[in-house]
């Protein structure tokens, strides 16, 4: 078990990237996956910082730094996924309602707008909760042993 954290920190990113379009491709573009894949990422960064024996200022640092790197990964691919589509709010002859989304807003347009917004921006983010707090409780586990 000790020798998955002596694994570089670019060949553990290089994973990550390969992982992350894996569970994006899973979700076939929805980043359920992804979000879900925080917990474990956040555990191994807790764990991975606890045992380099760093203050706790720089393990919560770094802990931020890396989840935002990892969670920016996911925020690219869904710009690659769902960006393109944002040019179908200039097609007046734009078909919304039957772009297969869920009508949330009661409106195919605005519910198209609020599912592009969930997608691209709000899922990212959620992924950084779920790696922030794993990695949160991950500490608070470590320190109580």
């Amino acid at each position: 078990m000790r020798g998955i954290f002596k694994i570089s920190r670019k060949r553990l990113f290089v994973i990550y990237i390969i992982l992350d379009t894996l569970f994006v491709g899973m979700g076939m573009g929805v980043p359920f996956f992804c979000i879900l894949f925080g917990f474990p990422v956040g555990w191994y960064f807790a764990k991975s910082l606890e045992l380099q024996k760093l203050q706790i200022n720089d393990i919560l640092s770094r802990i931020l730094k890396y989840t935002i790197l990892t969670s920016s990964v996911t925020l690219a691919w869904m710009l690659i996924i769902w960006g393109p589509m944002i040019t179908m709010l200039q097609n007046p002859s734009a078909n919304f309602a039957d772009f297969g989304i869920p009508l949330i807003f009661y409106d195919p347009k605005l519910s198209f707008i609020g599912w592009i917004i969930l997608m691209i921006f709000i899922s990212p983010f959620l992924q950084l909760l779920t790696t922030v707090f794993a990695s949160h409780v991950a500490l608070w586990r470590l320190s109580k042993k």
